[in-house]
């Protein structure tokens, strides 16, 4: 849970620091081979030493050795711990703490095993770029994460369950570490005296019984039970709700008999937590995933932005109106987004929509109809083709939707939702899915809603790159599109 996600930010970290500690490394073996007169003046015998250039396959292993020390004392120094709540100076000192240790470390290496080509001056332009280029990264972040922090961004939003001493204990371990991206939504206790009570600092927001409305109303990433044994007979019907919405779940406690979501053992400082989830529980995955998506849709927008201007200039040209088509649509765990696509409709479809109501061809909560006399004639083309979803592109780039994932509702649709197809909300929304490759339109909302679940439960990157290949020829034949 917690403890996965502040590991994969600290590698993460980690592997920044290497390739930027890499690149002055570069930088330093630069200046030493094009300012040889310069590189030549040994600064502790105050004399000009003449050296031939050595070649940089003879410094990788240098390059590996020095990276290596350099972030192994960065994180013994603890610039990965608390990485938000210390102030800039705290950083600063503790870089300049493991750039010490890491010189007297690697220069005393040097000396042991005769590395005789790392001149003084060499190994001194490493250092100094080094440190200057981790503090400039580290004032970059640092001032990043606070910005996003202020907008409200990059945060995870948990409901806790539980108000005695062991919960205090968690929420203040939760309160303590704000680097760790996670917002506590609010309280829930069994007595009705404790409603709108605050404990800990936070608000007591309803009964074990609230917690599917809590989960409809509020956005809530993850609910995490911090009971007393006597409860598990009580939260028994609370896990099971938060299955089927599809909402990850830890508890304190032993396992419970859940026949969809998957369960992963993980402790935080000391807490031990069961953890019930309906989704993939890889951060990894998922980190490679959205990677995906950000190259993907960056370079799409790119390659396709003639083809977008295009578009847009037909649009407009052809019928009286706006480009674009913005609409609320309804993604993770209930975050509300605006969608964008390209006009299909005429100008006054919104004022026609109750004069085509009665023509709606799918069951459900979803209106569909083939000849949508809304449509204009460019619309129909761009519909058969799905030309007018590629402004969707944006909405992955800023992390909205995904490539591959649930079509994303409009927030109406999920409001009449039958309980057991929130779960299909709880994986971020995209541009394609099953139900995308398999008949799109042809197929009614239970099919629909059965196919986006089965994606939900067997989801993995071999799986999103299958549904992306499937969909191309769906797209380019048109099959399904109304």
């Amino acid at each position: 849970m917690l403890k996965e996600r502040h590991r994969l930010i600290r590698q993460g970290l980690i592997f920044i620091d290497a390739l930027i500690l890499s690149i002055a490394f570069l930088c330093a073996y630069y200046l030493r081979l094009h300012f040889h007169d310069f590189y030549g003046l040994d600064l502790f015998l105050n004399e000009l030493v003449v050296t031939e250039p050595v070649a940089f396959r003879q410094y990788m292993p240098v390059l590996f050795l020095g990276v290596g020390i350099w972030c192994w004392m960065l994180s013994a120094s603890g610039v990965y711990r608390s990485f938000r709540t210390s102030s800039f100076s705290d950083i600063v000192w503790d870089i300049a703490q493991a750039t010490c240790f890491s010189a007297g470390f690697f220069g005393a290496l040097t000396f042991f095993l005769k590395i005789e080509f790392v001149s003084r001056l060499f190994f001194i332009m490493f250092v100094v770029l080094g440190a200057v280029f981790l503090i400039m990264e580290k004032w970059f972040v640092v001032g990043l994460s606070r910005h996003l922090r202020k907008k409200g961004y990059n945060y995870r939003r948990i409901l806790i369950v539980g108000t005695g001493q062991r919960a205090g204990r968690f929420v203040r371990l939760i309160t303590g570490h704000p680097e760790w991206g996670v917002r506590i939504t609010g309280l829930v206790d069994d007595e009705e005296s404790k409603v709108s009570r605050e404990f800990f600092g936070i608000k007591v927001i309803g009964l074990l019984k609230d917690i599917p409305r809590i989960l409809r109303e509020e956005v809530i990433d993850e609910v995490v039970f911090v009971v007393p044994r006597k409860w598990l007979e009580r939260i028994q019907k609370s896990i099971a709700a938060c299955e089927l919405q599809g909402v990850k779940t830890s508890v304190a406690a032993d396992l419970f008999d859940l026949k969809i979501a998957r369960a992963n053992q993980t402790d935080l400082n000391g807490f031990p937590l069961l953890t019930f989830e309906t989704t993939v529980a890889n951060e990894w995955h998922l980190f490679l995933k959205r990677s995906i998506d950000l190259v993907v849709s960056a370079a799409g927008i790119v390659v396709l932005f003639p083809l977008l201007l295009a578009v847009a200039a037909l649009v407009k040209i052809t019928s009286p109106g706006p480009v674009f088509f913005k609409q609320r649509r309804v993604s993770l765990h209930g975050r509300v987004f605006t969608l964008y696509k390209f006009r299909s409709m005429y100008k006054d479809a919104s004022e026609k929509l109750e004069e085509v109501k009665h023509l709606n061809e799918m069951d459900g909560p979803v209106f569909k109809i083939k000849d949508d006399p809304r449509v204009t004639p460019l619309g129909r083309f761009m519909r058969r083709t799905s030309i007018d979803e590629l402004p969707q592109l944006y909405n992955v780039l800023m992390g909205h939707m995904s490539l591959v994932g649930p079509r994303p509702p409009i927030p109406e649709e999920v409001d009449e939702y039958e309980f057991r197809h929130i779960r299909r909300l709880s994986m971020r929304s995209g541009l394609t899915c099953l139900w995308q490759t398999s008949g799109r339109n042809r197929i009614d909302f239970d099919k629909w809603m059965e196919l986006d679940l089965k994606y939900i439960d067997d989801w993995s990157l071999w799986l999103d790159f299958k549904i992306l290949m499937k969909t191309i020829p769906a797209v380019l034949l048109g099959i399904g599109a109304r």
